[in-house]
């Protein structure tokens, strides 16, 4: 069974309900009420009503501090609960939330449902029989409205859900062959046109970047390219472009990582997985606006033919770069993905997401992602977005100056500066090289909130499919 159908819903009308489990999420009080769950969002309490009814109550949090994001994880410790006890069916009371209003408020109540339900375990040899949960929103009117909500969700989420799914696979069933055919199976699936460049195309090409990470692998680098059109009348306008770094694992190459910093490196993928699960979604969404994704997919490995500390290559932008870290190796694969997505369709934002410094973990956490950008109108409504959907983005400065810490000896440029001043910005403005200023461009360094050590109420531990969200609703609104 796939990870995201342990929980479906559907709308019904109110009337039309007649089983025994009511969810109703409710605003906690100041006092202790053991008939109330607790202040803490997301916490539960279930009550007899009589004739072998029951109601789930699921607490908000304080009422003065009640978010979308607060909505969505009591929707995700509800969904959490449910799966875990094998509910067959249950009922969410959409009219609790009616007094917070808004169309976001019943979004977010069913993306933390069904992320929330979220699990990742095909690779456990004892599989259990599951039950998937039906859970009917209750309509007090019209179900066209909800329905309209709950169709939007189930896509975002599934494309969520797929990003997370491919991070948490293992190195030795993803690799850079292997992803390339999981995104051409989602394209004949869905629609979308599906373009491969392999090693000898990326070589007539010139692109020696990401062909450079992977010369450790015996799995060459992949360039995985998907296109939506955007609905009739749009078609041939400048597409959106995402980017997604996918480094299927990276052991540092000859700067090579500790036992502790390797372990996990199998997420050094997330950029990648994101952006396969934002396509997904926009081929099911069907946004006004064209859109492209580009994945570039290696595997960073040691062997006699790795690349090595000192070399210079030629980047497919026609710069060259000196090696200074092997383990800086994202932004090398995605600086020839950037020359390739604005040399090839002139786009009207590009925007590429990234696992790519330990740096942005030490400035922001597991909180919010870092922006370098350098365009401001698209900073703020990438900005908007994420704090709509709680995917947080936090400005970071990409001044000229910072170049200076990576300008070349021998080469263009450096890929690392080899000191720790400024690294998270350094990889920003190492990228910055390979995007013409007129094109709008946001990086976001997603290595942060990409992976969630624990369990958050809508965020099982592993993955979270950080920014396909984000994406989705600036997509939304674009004109």
């Amino acid at each position: 069974m796939e990870s995201n159908q342990l929980l479906r819903l559907q709308v019904i009308r109110q009337e039309e309900w007649d089983g025994d489990l009511d969810v109703v999420l409710v605003p906690a009080e100041q006092d202790k009420d053991l008939r109330k769950p607790g202040v803490k969002t997301g916490e539960l309490l279930l009550i007899e009503t009589g004739n072998g009814h029951h109601r789930l109550l699921v607490s908000l949090g304080p009422k003065d501090k009640v978010t979308t994001d607060k909505v969505g994880e009591a929707g995700g410790a509800a969904a959490k609960w449910l799966v875990k006890r094998k509910v067959a069916a249950a009922a969410v009371q959409t009219s609790s939330l009616q007094e917070l209003g808004t169309e976001a408020i019943l979004e977010s109540l069913c993306e933390g449902l069904l992320l929330g339900a979220y699990r990742f375990d095909r690779h456990k040899s004892k599989q259990e029989t599951e039950q998937v949960t039906q859970v009917y929103l209750l309509a007090l009117d019209e179900v066209a409205p909800l329905e309209t909500v709950t169709r939007r969700v189930a896509a975002v989420t599934a494309g969520v859900n797929l990003a997370r799914d491919l991070a948490h696979e293992p190195p030795n069933v993803i690799n850079p062959a292997s992803l390339a055919e999981r995104a051409r199976a989602l394209a004949e699936r869905d629609s979308l046109k599906c373009t491969l460049l392999g090693e000898a195309e990326l070589g007539d090409m010139g692109a020696g970047a990401i062909l450079s990470v992977g010369l450790g692998s015996k799995t060459p680098s992949q360039m995985i390219i998907l296109e939506y059109p955007g609905e009739p009348g749009h078609e041939g306008e400048a597409p959106v472009i995402v980017v997604g770094k996918a480094i299927t694992f990276d052991t540092g190459g000859y700067s090579l990582k500790d036992r502790t910093g390797i372990v996990g490196m199998k997420y050094d993928k997330s950029g990648g997985a994101a952006v396969l699960g934002i396509m997904q979604a926009v081929a099911a969404l069907k946004p006004a606006v064209p859109v492209v994704g580009v994945v570039a997919a290696a595997e960073n490995m040691i062997s006699a033919e790795a690349y090595r500390p000192n070399d210079i290559i030629r980047s497919l932008s026609g710069k060259t770069i000196e090696i200074i870290s092997t383990d800086a190796e994202g932004r090398l694969v995605l600086a020839d993905a950037l020359t390739y997505a604005h040399t090839h369709y002139q786009p009207r934002a590009l925007i590429d997401l990234a696992t790519l410094t330990g740096g942005i973990v030490v400035a922001l956490g597991n909180v919010r992602a870092g922006l370098m950008i350098n365009n401001d109108d698209l900073a703020e409504e990438l900005f908007a977005a994420g704090e709509l959907k709680h995917e947080r983005l936090w400005r970071m400065p990409l001044d000229e100056d910072y170049f200076e810490l990576i300008k070349g000896d021998d080469s263009d440029i450096k890929n690392s500066s080899g000191i720790r001043q400024a690294h998270p910005i350094v990889g920003g403005i190492f990228l910055r090289q390979f995007v013409p200023d007129e094109v709008p461009w946001a990086h976001l360094d997603i290595a942060g909130p990409a992976t969630t050590e624990k369990d958050l109420p809508y965020n099982p531990k592993g993955a979270t499919g950080f920014g396909v969200r984000l994406v989705l609703n600036y997509l939304q609104h674009l004109g």
